[in-house]
């Protein structure tokens, strides 16, 4: 079978202890960034960024009162885009929580919101069949044991070094390791944890490992949840299952050590990841799909973000974006969900990408750019069955007649010419479904 011996080309993956099958299958994501640092509107790193102190940055604490928080429409918009997990920021690096933790009296029910925002975004993602994942800060700067460091808000501080005198980071690991045994106990099956960020070599002071006792918190989160994906910020060697390149496309499947791993890119609309009202460098939904789709060619999944308003809402920029991909994933989604890199043999024609369902044998091509008449395609003549635009499922035929002994001739036998409508479809990014020969 022609699926069969295309699978053989498929170069392996590193093994991961979690359960990755769902992951790689899904592919698209929705992060989430939310938290008080949406009253400011201007960078979730707005504490550091201008050095705000607490007793300034409390004020967005005691304001913060999301009235128009819908989580079943914040997942109705995504699973309509075609995401199929959700990350959600659970505590952000200004250590505010979203859920009503026993640790801290910094949380959201003891702001006017007055509940816990991240059970009801739980119930509405596994209602709509979408995993869930909890993003945690091993950072936070509200928290009166954190050693201040090269990026604390406090760091150009007169006084710093007595300050840190009276902080303990083992007392503060102490307090991380439980707030992530309250997520991993509280909320059911956890697919997916995110733990955010280590920076041991960080100019001015950083953090890595010891100041987390990643192996140990490594060790409760694998015996609180067997099965879940952990990505690879903890500052550890192995144990990991995702890599998680940020705001950047890789040139081609993540490899570590020569041996590729399982990777998701964490993508923004614009360039911050919490709300922040007066950017203006927002992605268009052609670059956005695009993104889908190239990342899935190398074999990656895309995580791709929304920082909601301060009132609850995802802003009508977001919503424009999540509707026009999913408007494209409507027609679009087989060549997604469950596919990778083609086979090693196999070279997309420029400005096309592929990407390959091992499963159903069916290669895609996704064209970037709509050529006039035909398209060739090397290394494919005799291996195609049938193809069709996946759009709308109307055949694409295949033209024969340009071999070498025709007159006409200017392709070599091993490549397969189709013949295109001269008018591209009406969709972002058109994709041809090709029907491998068994």
């Amino acid at each position: 079978m022609m699926a069969m011996n295309m699978s053989l080309n498929m170069i392996p993956v590193k093994k991961t202890p979690g359960d990755v099958q769902w992951f790689v299958h899904d592919r698209f994501g929705l992060f989430i960034h939310w938290g008080i640092y949406a009253l400011p509107a201007r960078h979730e790193w707005v504490k550091t960024r201008e050095r705000i102190p607490e007793e300034k940055y409390d004020i967005y604490f005691k304001n913060f009162d999301p009235d128009l928080y819908d989580p079943e429409a914040w997942m109705d918009v995504a699973y309509r885009a075609g995401m199929r997990y959700v990350v959600v920021t659970t505590k952000h690096h200004d250590g505010f929580c979203l859920w009503d933790s026993a640790l801290t009296d910094y949380k959201a029910t003891n702001t006017p919101a007055r509940r816990d925002l991240i059970k009801p975004l739980v119930e509405a993602a596994r209602a709509r069949n979408m995993r869930v994942g909890f993003y945690y800060s091993l950072i936070d700067w509200h928290h009166p044991d954190f050693v201040i460091d090269g990026i604390h808000p406090l760091r150009d501080h007169p006084d710093v070094e007595a300050l840190n005198q009276k902080r303990n980071q083992e007392r503060y690991a102490a307090y991380l390791h439980g707030q992530v045994e309250e997520l991993l106990t509280r909320f059911g099956q956890v697919d997916i944890m995110w733990l955010d960020f280590s920076y041991p070599n960080r100019p001015g002071g950083g953090k890595g490992r010891a100041d987390w006792q990643s192996e140990k918190l490594y060790s409760l989160i694998r015996r609180l949840q067997p099965n879940i994906i952990l990505n690879d910020r903890m500052d550890l060697d192995e144990g990991w299952d995702l890599v998680t390149p940020e705001q950047l496309q890789p040139r081609e499947w993540v490899t570590i050590k020569g041996e590729r791993v399982v990777w998701e890119a964490c993508q923004t609309f614009s360039g911050s990841w919490g709300y922040y009202r007066d950017e203006a460098s927002w992605k268009s939904v052609d670059q956005l799909v695009r993104m889908l789709i190239d990342t899935v060619s190398k074999g990656g999944n895309l995580l791709l973000n929304v920082g909601p308003t301060a009132r609850g809402e995802f802003d009508y920029r977001a919503l424009e974006r999540l509707n026009g991909i999913g408007e494209w994933m409507k027609w679009h989604s087989r060549s997604i969900y469950g596919c990778t890199q083609a086979p090693k043999d196999l070279v997309a024609p420029e400005d096309c990408r592929y990407t390959y369902n091992p499963e159903t044998g069916r290669l895609y091509v996704h064209l970037f750019a709509w050529p006039f008449k035909h398209l060739h395609l090397d290394g494919l003549a005799g291996k195609v069955e049938y193809a069709q635009l996946l759009n709308d499922a109307s055949e694409i035929q295949i033209d024969t007649s340009l071999q070498p002994g025709d007159k006409k001739g200017f392709v070599d036998r091993q490549t397969l010419t189709l013949v295109l409508p001269v008018q591209k479809p009406p969709v972002t990014v058109p994709v041809i479904e090709l029907f491998m020969k068994k």
